[in-house]
Parts: C-alpha cells; sequence; structure tokens
C-alpha cells in the first residue's frame, strides 16, 4: 500500500457545515426560562395528512424491489400536478424521476451529469449552501451569478435558480426566467430550477411561476429541470420524498447513474407522493397554518425594528436590523429565539437573519410575545 495514492478526505474539499456554529447562539436561546423558540430550520412540524399515511400502510406489503424510474402511477401523478397545480400542460412522464428528498439531488446533480474538473456551475449569489457544495463533490467550480464577468474562457455547464427562494424568499419573474433559459441554450448549459417553495406564494401580484411553464420555455423542456420536494407542502421531510422533471433526454441520463448506484425511494414512499399529490385539500389547510404564523411573525419582527426584505413566498421571512447578522442572531438568541445567520447563504447575507415559520402555533406566539416585549422595552 505504500505506493498508493494518499487518500483525498471528502472535508479537504467541501466547506465546514454551517449549522455547527450556530451551536453557541442555540445554548443561550435554550437557557431561556420559557424555553428556546427554534426558528432557525425549515424543518415541518405540523403532522402529516392522513391521506399520505393511509397510502404509505396501505403499500407497506412491498417484498420486490421498486423501479428507480418511479412507478407509472407516480410519473402520472406528477405530470397531472404539474398540469393542475403549476400551469405545465403536457409533461413527459419519461421526464419524471423521484429522488430521496431534493437535498440529495442538489448535492449530487453536477456528478449525475457528468461534471467535474473545469467544468462552471453558476448558482445564486445568496443560496442555499448545497448547490455550491453540489459543484465541489464533482470536482467542478461552483460561482455565484454575480461573479460570471469573472469567468473566463472556462465553460458553463451548470446554472442553479431557486425561485421562490430559499433563504430570501424572492420570486423570479417571468422575464427573468426567460433570460436565463436563453443564456443558458446559447451555451449548452443546463438550467436546473430547485422549486421546493412553489405552493407556499404569498404575494398574489407575484405568485411562483415554473421553468417548464410555457410563458418561460416557449413549450420545450430541452435543457431544463425542475426539482420538486413533498417535505413542505405535505409535511413529508421524513419520507424523503421528491422527484426531478423536464428533459427526457437528461432525466434518461439520471435514470442510468441512479440504477447502477441503487439510489432508489422505497415502494411504500413512492404510493405516499402519488396520494399526496392528487390531494389539494390538504395543501391548502397546511398553507393556512403557514399563512397565520407569517402574519404573526411578520408584525412582530417590524414592531421590533427590524426590515423583512423579499419574503414574497416560501417558509422564511429575510429580516434585517442594519447590523451584521451574528449581531442580530445574538439579540435574539437573548430572546430565546434561534434564527439562521444570513452569512450561511453567501457573504451578500451578512446583514440579514433567516426567520422560519416551521414551529407550532404555541411556539411562534411565544416568539412574538418576546418581540413585543423587547419593542415595549425599546419604546
Amino acid at each position: 500500500m505504500s505506493g498508493a495514492p494518499p487518500l483525498r478526505p471528502w472535508g479537504a474539499r467541501l466547506p465546514d457545515f454551517p449549522w455547527d456554529a450556530l451551536a453557541p447562539s442555540a445554548e443561550v436561546a435554550r437557557a431561556h426560562r420559557d424555553g428556546i423558540v427554534d426558528l432557525s430550520v425549515g424543518t415541518p412540524v405540523d403532522p402529516t395528512p392522513a391521506v399520505v399515511r393511509d397510502a404509505l400502510a396501505g403499500a407497506s406489503d412491498a417484498s420486490g424491489y421498486p423501479m428507480t424510474s418511479g412507478s407509472p402511477a407516480l410519473r402520472g401523478a406528477v405530470a397531472a400536478w404539474f398540469a393542475r397545480r403549476r400551469g405545465v400542460p403536457g409533461l413527459d412522464p419519461a421526464g419524471v424521476l423521484p429522488s430521496i428528498g431534493s437535498k440529495e439531488l442538489v448535492a449530487w446533480l453536477p456528478t449525475l451529469l457528468g461534471l467535474g474538473v473545469g467544468d462552471v456551475v453558476v448558482h445564486p449569489e445568496v443560496a442555499y449552501p448545497t448547490y455550491d457544495v453540489g459543484a465541489r463533490l464533482a470536482g467542478a467550480t461552483p460561482v455565484p451569478a454575480d461573479g460570471l464577468t469573472s469567468l473566463g474562457p472556462r465553460p458553463v455547464r451548470l446554472v442553479w435558480l431557486n425561485s421562490p427562494s430559499n433563504p430570501t424568499g424572492r420570486v423570479l419573474p417571468v422575464a427573468h426566467l426567460r433570460k436565463v433559459v436563453a443564456w443558458a441554450r446559447e451555451r449548452g448549459a443546463v438550467v436546473a430550477s430547485d422549486e421546493c417553495y412553489a405552493e407556499l406564494g404569498w404575494d398574489d401580484s407575484a405568485p411562483p411561476v415554473s421553468l417548464l411553464h410555457p410563458d418561460v420555455c416557449d413549450g420545450s423542456h430541452e435543457g431544463l429541470l425542475v426539482l420538486y420536494s413533498l417535505s413542505k407542502q405535505s409535511s413529508m421531510a421524513g419520507y424523503r420524498a421528491a422527484f426531478v422533471a423536464g428533459d427526457p433526454a437528461l432525466v434518461r441520463e439520471l435514470l442510468e447513474v441512479r440504477k447502477h448506484a441503487g439510489m432508489i425511494v422505497p415502494a411504500p414512499v413512492q404510493a405516499a407522493m402519488v396520494a399526496a399529490l392528487g390531494d389539494d385539500a390538504h395543501v391548502v389547510e397546511q398553507k393556512a397554518r403557514y399563512a397565520s404564523r407569517r402574519t404573526a411573525l411578520h408584525g412582530a419582527l417590524v414592531a421590533a425594528g427590524l426590515t423583512v426584505d423579499h419574503s414574497q413566498a416560501g417558509l422564511y421571512l429575510w429580516a434585517t436590523r442594519g447590523e451584521d447578522c451574528w449581531d442580530t442572531v445574538g439579540w435574539l438568541a437573548g430572546l430565546g429565539i434561534l434564527v439562521a445567520p444570513g452569512i450561511f447563504y453567501g457573504a451578500a447575507g451578512r446583514s440579514h437573519v433567516r426567520v422560519a415559520l416551521t414551529a407550532t402555533d404555541e411556539r411562534v406566539a411565544q416568539a412574538v410575545a418576546r418581540l413585543a416585549g423587547s419593542a415595549r422595552a425599546v419604546s
């Protein structure tokens, strides 16, 4: 073994896991006399709908291997959902592939597409960190969108979009989406749009529009992929239930690698996904819960002196006190409220914090009361 090349641990290629840095603030928040209100992560807390749990139980006799490509029923349910909920008619079921949650696919998409050293992956300037990590795992170069002018001759192979955005809640308009599609097609790049928060739009004048919508892509899904998760709309984070849809040729490439690698969504989870995608009532009900929490937290943050920017959709409020994000994190931790510092999502987020709506009504009410107390103390 003495002549073997040295191992290259993943840790040497990847940034530190950001949430580890939040541990001291979490300890401060936990010390509050009434306990912590954890608004730092987007983990659903409400019960998984009965229609989903019943479907999972009904499919629990699953002795054989499921299809990596997804069952015909699941692929058809995704196509029907896109037509009904996203205004995307005629999606080819062959362009649908289930994944083991959406983060898994975000992290491995550059690798699955065959990207490597010398290839560039473009991601939003303020973004979910896994877009950057996925590029690094493949050996490619991650570049924030604002750094495109410094690329030189290196080829852009993959462009990430995230609308509605995590963390900012920003919704990209059709004109912007069209411009990105045209730019990428001129260069032969794939566009992947992470649309996991698409069912949670709060501004009726600017609803989230899918990359696959005819107004964006002129009816052609060539070179385009959309990722979606049922974690948020259906409180199914523990199911690891998501999918990618779009260009059948690209999906076929992903499928071939995933078959070799054994990346298969369990059959009972696939059945639960069919049930979730076919039932709109529970989605409306869950959105109403989040809307109520959003209204309460938004008002309390503003009354306490913070400004909420963007946040037209999604499960977060993107807030600032006009100071370094860690100062805001510390101030809120002193109130027993834990939030995520904006620096986790890129240097451009340094003055903001991300406030999640994913806490119970009781915990949200606690946060509102504590913020109101801080506002009174200031006044």
